[in-house]
């Protein structure tokens, strides 16, 4: 496994079972606040893991959700789901952290990036969700609260604010359109890639 990908696992908070980590998250209510919705034709997803959001998101989708994952067994599974209900999603697995999307630039409409920016190199995340997005689209962040009191999520040392998050994707050529409150647990952000 090359060093990169061992990073960013080693980054991770780690995984609770399926139906406790869908317990911490109102899924319809988040990606309706972020603006996840059915103007979208494509959307892609930065670490689909059990597929919380996947499903959701490619319902609203009017072409296809791209959903990656650097974990095999996730993206079976997701697959298996997809094939199941007769979903857009297109899942991959990829390590887009060292590897990038493998995606043409300036082809989807929507970047989803969910708890995913505590990795080494949030930066060159943030960039490629750029290069991948045309331009007026929208990226979605969310992320847990800076708070040990959360049920999950990384450690306070790695785990981002809001403030580092919009700084980052600043400097990744994205514009902020707002900021959501996400209770309890989490925040969100909007972006969007101007001109």
């Amino acid at each position: 496994m090359e060093r990169e990908a061992e990073i960013v696992k080693a980054r991770e908070s780690g995984m609770p079972d399926e139906s406790m980590w869908a317990s911490f998250f109102d899924v319809p209510e988040i990606l309706s606040k972020l603006q996840f919705n059915h103007t979208i034709q494509t959307a892609v997803e930065f670490g689909s893991g059990y597929g919380t959001f996947s499903i959701p998101a490619s319902q609203l989708v009017s072409e296809r959700l791209i959903s990656l994952d650097i974990e095999p067994d996730l993206i079976k599974t997701l697959s298996q789901k997809a094939h199941d209900y007769c979903l857009p999603i297109q899942a991959i697995c990829r390590d887009f952290v060292a590897e990038g999307t493998g995606l043409p630039s300036e082809n989807v409409d929507y970047a989803l990036l969910f708890n995913i920016l505590h990795i080494e190199d949030p930066l060159q995340l943030l960039k490629e969700a750029w290069r991948v997005l045309k331009y007026g689209g929208k990226m979605g962040i969310i992320h847990w609260n800076h708070d040990p009191s959360t049920p999950r999520g990384p450690s306070m040392a790695i785990r981002p604010k809001p403030v580092d998050c919009i700084r980052w994707a600043k400097n990744s050529g994205f514009e902020l359109i707002s900021t959501v409150e996400l209770k309890p647990y989490h925040y969100g952000l909007i972006f969007t890639k101007k001109k």
